[in-house]
């Protein structure tokens, strides 16, 4: 990596100004490191500024986070303590907002400026071109733009055709928009977050004439509270248990506290609780038990204005909401530099590049828990290299470490585009740390050697 001969540190450019952004932002000026951060926008808080200026928000009118309070705030900025539980999006909004003034962050980020292209230089480093017409060189690049902002459509596509209307989640607002949906019957397809709210917000009496929630496999859909407390917050199994007895454990608390979801008119899970990411929801098994929401398999035509199940069964719907999830992409890499085929990244620590040490991403993970104390505790890692407090293990080392995580991911969670950057909260926070001590030591070794290879030359 290149490094500024005043300074000995490199310049570095952040994209992106959401709640992983803005976390660099803030670890990189705590450490003194010189750079930009780019934002599309005109505020900081990406994906949770409802009708973002970027456009390329998934807010949805009533969206309210999965992760409690507690356990999705920064280390160094706690939440308002009047604050809910779960937060609306829109205080989720104020809160990175503040964030950013208490910290003085603005200062440091170009609103309005988005990353149109990031070549590598032959040196090292990246040349960016930006939306004003602009070049500008710098030593290190750091990626937080984010993974649920570019929609998934099932592939293949369903076959057939449908006379209605059909949007992706990340275009839903609320029930009068982008489109008038109440009296109407719509199908919802997915089993993720979105497809259980939105088709919870549809299928209350009065909205939509009747909904129907369509999905390919089941999921264990989790409360969102437990013994009075949030759910994320009941740490009632001690983390040396092996992984096969809490999984024993929790699955006998959930047939006791919800039930089998199979009752509910849902695929029965062909999984263990911990093999895939949690869906949360408190109204939907509300809504299948009251008949406001019907259950339905996978659906597998589309036929004008009927839609057809893997059960042989047909429904006539007015419109088709996909909540199938999203792309990870980098419209600013050429493909053949970085691309994540199948949602699939190779990272060291999920933050590092394997073979470069001037490319690193912030919250490009899918974590069992909130992603915002995973982003804070990565930016912090990175921002100790380039300060020069911390070194990276060898290439080969960190490939076979990643090979090895990965290895361990794929034979935990269910193979789908959802499980490709899976991560445990606890687990890997407690790795992050032991890997900054073993890191730090590094450096200092690092550095005493080449301050005594200097003193003999």
């Amino acid at each position: 990596m290149r490094v500024n001969e005043r300074t000995r540190k490199p310049r570095v450019a952040v994209i992106g100004a959401g709640p992983c952004g803005i976390t660099a932002v803030k670890a990189l000026a705590d450490s003194d490191v010189p750079f930009v951060c780019f934002e599309k926008s005109d505020r900081v808080g990406g994906n949770w500024v409802f009708r973002n200026k970027n456009g390329q928000s998934s807010t949805y009118r009533s969206l309210h986070i999965n992760s409690s309070r507690d356990r999705l705030q920064f280390a160094d900025f706690p939440m308002p303590a009047d604050y809910p539980d779960y937060p609306r999006h829109d205080l989720m909004a104020k809160y990175f907002a503040a964030y950013s003034a208490e910290f003085g962050l603005a200062r440091h980020i170009r609103f309005e400026t988005s990353v149109e292209r990031a070549a590598p230089r032959p040196g090292g480093g990246f040349r960016l071109t930006l939306s004003s017409g602009e070049t500008e060189d710098f030593d290190a690049l750091i990626v937080a733009n984010g993974h649920h902002w570019d929609p998934s459509f099932p592939e293949p596509a369903i076959p057939g055709a449908f006379n209605g209307l059909e949007m992706h989640s990340h275009a839903y607002v609320d029930p009068d928009e982008p489109a008038p949906l109440r009296g109407k019957r719509v199908l919802v397809v997915g089993m993720g977050n979105s497809a259980m709210d939105i088709a919870s917000e549809l299928g209350h009496p009065g909205v939509a004439e009747q909904v129907f929630l369509s999905a390919r496999r089941g999921a264990w859909v989790i409360p969102k509270y437990a013994f009075g407390k949030p759910i994320d917050q009941n740490q009632l199994l001690p983390r040396f248990l092996p992984q096969a007895a809490r999984r024993a454990i929790a699955e006998l608390w959930y047939r006791l506290a919800v039930g089998r979801t199979e009752d509910f008119g849902l695929p029965k899970p062909a999984h263990h609780i911990d093999q895939a990411h949690p869906t949360m929801s408190a109204d939907i098994l509300t809504r299948l038990g009251s008949g406001d929401v019907i259950a339905k398999p996978a659906l597998v035509r589309r036929d004008g204005d009927l839609v057809h199940f893997s059960d042989g069964s047909s429904e006539a719907v007015d419109v088709i909401i996909y909540a199938t999830g999203y792309r990870v992409t980098f419209p600013f890499f050429e493909p053949d530099f970085v691309t994540a085929k199948g949602n699939d990244l190779p990272l060291y620590l999920r933050t590092f590049a394997l073979d470069r040490d001037d490319l690193f991403f912030i919250g490009l993970a899918q974590p069992v828990g909130a992603i915002m104390p995973i982003a804070e505790a990565q930016a912090k890692l990175v921002a100790k290299l380039l300060a020069g407090r911390y070194a990276l293990p060898t290439v080969q080392e960190r490939k076979q470490h990643t090979e090895r995580e990965r290895q361990r991911m794929f034979a935990r969670y269910v193979p789908s585009l959802r499980h490709t950057m899976q991560v445990d909260f606890d687990d890997y926070l407690a790795d992050l740390a032991a890997e900054t001590r073993a890191g730090e030591r590094r450096a200092r070794h690092r550095g005493a050697r080449g301050s005594a290879d200097a003193r003999r030359a």
